[in-house]
């Protein structure tokens, strides 16, 4: 039975990070479909489920990434991953931060992890944070030198639209689909609709590749190649 005072404290956390905002019943499907209770997760593993909301709270161990409508604190399946990976709970600051030759991104990066924020990878590990980055800010730039003109001579080329495609079908594979819940607590859109739906909207596969992948994404009324990407401080869409 989970400690009641603990489970109270990291929802008061987790709505100091996060706001409080409504989860849907479409929202609970997908953290469902995601994601795993807290409480599942320690019991299949054999894991003292209050000893990691102590963890947690003492910042040791992200924040759930979600908490569903029941009050279920969801979490990723592999929450425990990168704490055996750097050999306990103790050593998981500064192996993660090593990771980073800036030690001021590595932190900024170890307090994004710590939020539970990151749920916009399938698997949240140090290289996959860092390649979404670079993903993230390739991809912004080809789309605002597009809009300038300057992509690729007075239109973008095959060669330019297929080297966009490449970085957007790798980003596609990191990040998960989001539900409506995190365009709320991140205030905008995501990076997937920004730097994935956008692109592929807004610049068609064309020759057999487009038959492979099918038609783009719905453009959103909010086009996101149009006004820049915003992501708030500490967030992590």
């Amino acid at each position: 039975m989970a400690d009641r005072a603990l489970a109270r404290r990291i929802a008061e956390r987790f709505r100091e990070v996060n706001g409080d905002h409504p989860m849907t019943a479409a929202d609970d499907a997908y953290v469902t479909a995601q994601f795993v209770p807290l409480e599942a997760l320690c019991a299949s593993l054999g894991r003292d489920s209050d000893a990691a909301r102590r963890l947690m709270l003492e910042r040791m161990l992200p924040l759930p990434g979600y908490l569903r409508s029941d009050g279920a604190e969801m979490v990723p399946r592999d929450l425990f991953g990168l704490t055996d990976a750097a050999g306990g709970s103790g050593r998981l600051r500064a192996w993660f931060t090593a990771h980073w030759e800036d030690r001021a991104r590595g932190e900024a990066e170890w307090e994004a992890y710590l939020s539970g924020q990151y749920v916009c990878l399938h698997a949240v590990t140090p290289a996959h944070m860092r390649r979404k980055d670079e993903l993230t800010a390739q991809i912004t730039a080809a789309l605002a030198a597009a809009r300038t003109g300057t992509a690729d001579g007075p239109g973008p080329s095959s060669a330019w639209r297929t080297a966009l495609h490449a970085r957007v079908d790798e980003l596609d594979a990191l990040e998960p689909a989001f539900t409506a819940y995190d365009r709320l607590r991140f205030g905008g859109p995501t990076s997937r609709d920004t730097c994935v739906d956008a692109p592929r909207a807004l610049f068609p596969r064309v020759g057999p590749a487009a038959r492979v992948h099918g038609p783009p994404g719905r453009q959103r009324t909010s086009d996101p190649a149009v006004t820049p990407p915003r992501t708030p401080p500490g967030a992590r869409p």
